[in-house]
């Protein structure tokens, strides 16, 4: 029996149900195509044949990847992101068919990297040991785009330093750096998670923990924001504020730290509104866009348009006035529809209905990534998966709370559907690292073995117990010391 006919015999549960789920996406993909072509052509797409043929053959592969590299992994990630993915592939054909050549090339190269990173990366706990290679991968990542020999990508005219040309090849590299800023903070605060948790130093009549264990993460994280900030890059310094405020507060349980951080964050954004014009410039746009409406504000008044034209149920894919083209200039009503805007277009043409589906299938991603989470058998596996899944959740977001007006509009792209290379493939990269930990968790542990521990948790467990015993030889000798064990009525862990 030939491998491609294996798959539809016998299997994992988990595969099987994977399977079916990828022909339910490949069908609504394809009968969004024809809907696409017939309303634009009024005829079958002329590709028809070549297009099912792809969708088949990238079902398959996926299907036969992961049986071979993930086979207990959770079975809705990559049928929900390939939905995403031939979704907005197809607007994308629609309002901009060049571009659409170039995203189904992307397309395939992200699940390229999603294979290899699987192939690779075995087990997730053996990342923690290059937390600091990580940590200066990302950080070349993020200085490339302000090197003068490197930025020469014609994308950053629009006040971003975000993109680099090599050999005709655009790229942001800050999409892949943010992975690996993602995954050193997870390593790092799994180490000093007791540091961080337990109250060793006395301020007054309070015990609080000590800051110092914050000192190369703060250092870290603020290098990143500076970074981005000289790229004016808003979005992805917001974003990797917020996760790293999650990754804190689940890894100490304390709401004190959420606090200042909302102080902090407050703070930074009335400096940066006073000190980056284009800060200051979309906060304006957002309250009041209608103020701008020839400048600045006509970007979110057409997407507010779009999205009142398409009602509850929409125009119809394909006849949307938002992503139709104007013969005599070459654009779109929106613009930029095939990335910033790209949700638009989707609420005017499938409607409030699309546009909750779209925001569901979201919701499904992160709450698979949190699922992950929880059964993960490392303290590095939960805190990284937990911060994988909390970037692509408040990236889908910021961008659709942008659209919709409910947050100043960030220019992070859309996770799958906006039109970009670099975001398919972090974004393949990020769920490659979800079905390892996944996978991990779902599978049964062996006879006689021990279950997996981190290697910086056990060092954590090590420290706590050398402190105690050296604590009680304290006491015995007479010296006047009150130590309570860790877990004790005055020093509590909160760490889970």
């Amino acid at each position: 029996m030939s491998a491609p006919a294996a798959i539809l015999s016998g299997g994992r549960p988990r595969r099987r149900a994977e399977l079916g789920l990828l022909f339910v996406g490949a069908t609504a993909v394809l009968v969004a195509t024809l809907l696409e072509s017939l309303a634009r052509t009024n005829a079958l797409p002329s590709h028809i044949v070549e297009f099912i043929a792809g969708l088949v053959g990238i079902s398959v592969i996926v299907q036969l990847v992961n049986r071979r590299l993930v086979p207990e992994a959770d079975p809705i990630l990559m049928p929900v992101a390939l939905v995403l993915n031939g979704i907005g592939y197809v607007e994308i054909e629609r309002i901009a068919p060049n571009e659409a050549g170039q995203q189904l090339a992307w397309t395939l190269l992200g699940l390229g990297v999603y294979t290899a990173l699987l192939l690779i990366v075995r087990r997730s706990r053996d990342l923690e040991r290059y937390r600091y290679l990580m940590l200066f991968a990302a950080f070349l990542l993020l200085i490339s785009p302000l090197m003068p020999v490197i930025d020469r990508s014609p994308a950053n005219q629009y006040g971003e330093k975000l993109w680099v040309a090599f050999h005709g090849i655009e790229f942001q590299p800050v999409e892949i750096a943010k992975l690996l800023v993602v995954l050193f903070f997870a390593s790092y605060l799994i180490e000093k998670r007791e540091l961080l948790t337990i109250p060793t130093r006395r301020v007054g009549n309070h015990l609080l923990p000590d800051l110092r264990a914050f000192g190369p993460i703060v250092i870290a994280a603020a290098v990143s924001m500076l970074v981005i900030l000289a790229e004016h890059d808003i979005g992805f310094s917001l974003i990797l504020f917020v996760v790293f405020l999650t990754m804190v507060w689940v890894t100490t349980g304390r709401w004190t730290y959420l606090l200042i951080g909302a102080i902090l964050f407050a703070l930074a954004t009335f400096a940066a509104s006073h000190l980056l014009s284009q800060v200051n410039e979309r906060i304006a746009v957002w309250l009041d866009p209608w103020k701008y409406a020839q400048t600045g504000g006509y970007q979110p008044i057409q997407g507010e348009m779009a999205f009142g034209r398409g009602g509850v149920f929409g125009s119809g894919i394909g006849l949307g006035l938002g992503g139709a083209v104007d013969p005599s200039t070459g654009t779109t009503l929106i613009p930029v529809a095939t990335s910033d805007y790209i949700f638009a277009v989707i609420g005017e043409e499938l409607g409030f209905v699309g546009a909750a589906a779209v925001a569901i299938s979201f919701l499904l991603l992160v709450v698979s990534g949190l699922r992950a989470a929880l059964r993960a058998r490392s303290p590095f596996a939960t805190l990284a998966a937990i911060g994988l899944t909390a970037t692509l959740g408040f990236q889908a977001f910021f961008i659709m709370a942008g659209v919709l007006r409910i947050l100043p509009l960030t220019g992070v792209t859309m996770p799958f559907v906006s039109y970009g290379g670099s975001s398919l493939i972090a974004n393949y990269a990020l769920l490659a690292l979800l079905m390892r930990i996944s996978n991990e968790a779902n599978q049964l542990p062996s006879s006689g073995a021990t279950p997996a521990i981190s290697r910086t948790s056990g060092a954590a467990r090590i420290g706590a117990t050398s402190r105690w015993r050296s604590a009680s030889a304290t006491a015995s000798d007479g010296r006047q010391a009150k130590v309570q064990r860790p877990g004790g009525p005055e020093q509590t862990s909160s760490a889970r």
